[in-house]
């Protein structure tokens, strides 16, 4: 089929390119003429795993184009998928749906009678009937549930399909576009627009409320003196509770969750069914990276101040470059506020980061990111973190002394190289308070 993928960032290069792969002629459109040249030469302008690869073949073989133009799109295009952000407003935790609104009137100027407009975006309940109803277009709605770092195996291999659609028709060429994914055995999940539009803010609503219950948790461990990491393992036993997403630590952030989940208590209040527990969830979040700050004060005698710490990580996850509401630059910033000379370590980050926070300083290699700091801090699990040689390390730093942000360090093997080590929801070593 000839498709168009309207937005051209992470999920809309990615939809394009595994729809290229699964053998549609793909035409990918953005208004932003440098990512178009970027892409158009089989260059991806961020990290993803395997994605590079894919694009980089399919602009080759031709079956991947890229295109400014909404006239190009529409005269091409049988179905269209809208695949904009949707960012958190600046004055309130509503969804700004300004890019949605531009690209679904754009297609109406332009498309063929017939075609489909396909959103994926993240967006409010009710946008796809409103849209459909002021663009007299035929509308369908496909929300995407992509992981950073499994971008492409998520978009290949889903799994699961929902299908958000008001008509058999549309079913039916939703299932054209996805027939190698629903040949594959991947269940589909036919709903209303409502539904449909739910499912997604649902579903992260779910993700984060069951890490920051662990993280709660993780606070009344650190209170009564007990161990969040047993009582994690203890509770992912129970099959109805599961080990997924019960690993205590700074916190999750990114481009989707946070505002995701405040979007969705926000809608929720318009429609007058409000979800305070949302805002307890965000403020649960928020407060594991207070704790991290306070436990750097407590390992350096009560300040920063003078104080050289290290942080590993800048991303808001391992697998990516995205450092969007990142808690380990959040720390970081708060940090060099206190006055600490900051030096911050990542993978694949470092460049994302320096633009965003230039005040930090950075180190390319994780040994020079580790020499003479008085406090470690790691905030980002990449793998290359977990691997460290705690003894080789504590001959680099001036003052062995860490914060396991993230619950994967083990606290014997490090103490033992004589480091002073510290985890979110677990007991403080003896002599030391709260």
């Amino acid at each position: 089929m000839r498709l168009t993928v309207i937005g051209t960032g992470y999920l809309g290069a990615t939809h394009a390119a595994c729809m290229a792969e699964l053998g549609h002629d793909v035409l990918g459109v953005d208004v932003d003429p440098e990512k178009v040249a970027a892409l158009s030469a089989g260059r991806v302008p961020f990290h993803e795993p395997g994605l590079p690869e894919l694009v980089a073949k399919h602009t080759a073989s031709g079956r991947l184009r890229l295109t400014t133009s909404f006239a190009e799109a529409g005269a091409f295009g049988e179905v269209h998928f809208v695949c904009v952000g949707t960012p958190q407003r600046a004055d309130s935790g509503a969804a700004d749906l300004r890019h949605v609104d531009a690209a679904f009137a754009a297609l109406a100027a332009h498309a063929a009678p017939g075609a489909l407009v396909v959103g994926k975006s993240t967006v409010p309940v009710g946008t796809a009937q409103r849209l459909a109803r002021n663009h007299a277009t035929e509308v369908a709605w496909n929300p995407e549930f992509l992981r950073e770092g499994f971008a492409v195996e998520d978009t290949l291999r889903p799994d699961r399909l929902v299908f958000g659609v008001e008509s058999a028709r549309a079913e039916t060429i939703l299932r054209a576009v996805y027939a190698p994914v629903l040949a594959a055995g991947t269940p589909l999940v036919t709903a209303d627009f409502p539904t449909a539009e739910l499912v997604k803010t649902a579903a992260n609503a779910f993700l984060a409320t069951k890490i920051s219950f662990i993280n709660a948790m993780a606070e009344v461990c650190e209170a009564a003196g007990g161990d969040v990491r047993t009582l994690a393992e203890a509770l992912g036993h129970d099959d109805r509770i599961g080990p997924k997403f019960l690993r205590a630590g700074i916190g999750f952030g990114g481009g989707c969750l946070p505002k995701d989940i405040r979007a969705f208590a926000h809608r929720a209040d318009e429609l007058g069914v409000p979800l305070t527990f949302l805002r307890e969830v965000d403020a649960i979040n928020m407060r594991r990276r207070d704790r991290v700050v306070e436990l750097a004060r407590e390992l350096c005698g009560s300040d920063v101040l003078g104080a050289r710490v290290t942080v590993l990580g800048a991303a808001f996850k391992p697998g990516s470059d995205d450092i969007r509401d990142s808690p380990a630059l959040a720390v970081a910033a708060r940090l060099r506020l206190e006055g600490a000379d900051v030096t911050v370590h990542d993978p694949e980050a470092m460049d994302n980061a320096r633009k965003a926070f230039p005040s930090l300083g950075y180190a390319l290699g994780l040994e020079d990111a580790l020499r003479g700091a008085d406090l470690v801090l790691h905030l980002t699990e990449w793998p290359q973190f977990r691997e460290i040689d705690p003894e080789r390390a504590a001959a680099l730093v001036a003052r062995p002394r860490i914060v396991d942000g993230r619950g994967v360090l083990d606290p014997d093997r490090w103490a033992a190289a004589g480091w002073r080590f510290r985890a979110l929801g677990t007991p403080a070593p003896a002599g030391e308070g709260h």
